[in-house]
């Protein structure tokens, strides 16, 4: 059975190679840059996982994104990528037990983000290995 993945960020060259490169592995893609759009999608047709931007329409869109999500669907493994530390300077993860109660997210991963990373990300959270293809 396909997986799906769903990609939730403003900047549309992020959307697209990343759909494209997925898509070409066997995952099924949905990208969007509206968060309304992928809300609806999510209520429609449950992913197997979401990868969202942190600073998207608003300061926190991914924050509250991810609240929603969970709130849904708290076994649904997301990802936070996000440019906040090389955009601010400020160091921004999720280590503490406190930190990962407020964020929800699964992962957090800083921005400028190859491809791989995120691969291997996904593999991670999804129960894949490593050398496992990504056809199903």
């Amino acid at each position: 059975m396909q997986k799906k993945i769903y990609l939730y960020d403003d900047d549309l060259d992020f959307l697209y190679q990343n759909k494209v490169q997925l898509e070409a592995l066997g995952f099924k893609v949905f990208d969007t840059d509206s968060r309304k759009k992928l809300e609806e999608q999510v209520e429609a047709e449950r992913p197997d996982l979401v990868v969202v931007d942190l600073m998207t329409e608003h300061e926190d869109t991914g924050f509250t994104i991810c609240y929603r999500l969970k709130k849904l669907y708290p076994d649904l493994p997301v990802i936070i990528a996000t440019g906040v530390a090389s955009e601010t300077g400020m160091d921004f993860d999720a280590v503490t037990s406190e930190e990962r109660s407020w964020i929800k997210a699964d992962m957090l991963m800083a921005k400028p983000l190859r491809f791989e990373q995120l691969l291997a990300a996904i593999k991670k959270l999804l129960g894949m290995s490593e050398e496992e293809p990504s056809k199903h």
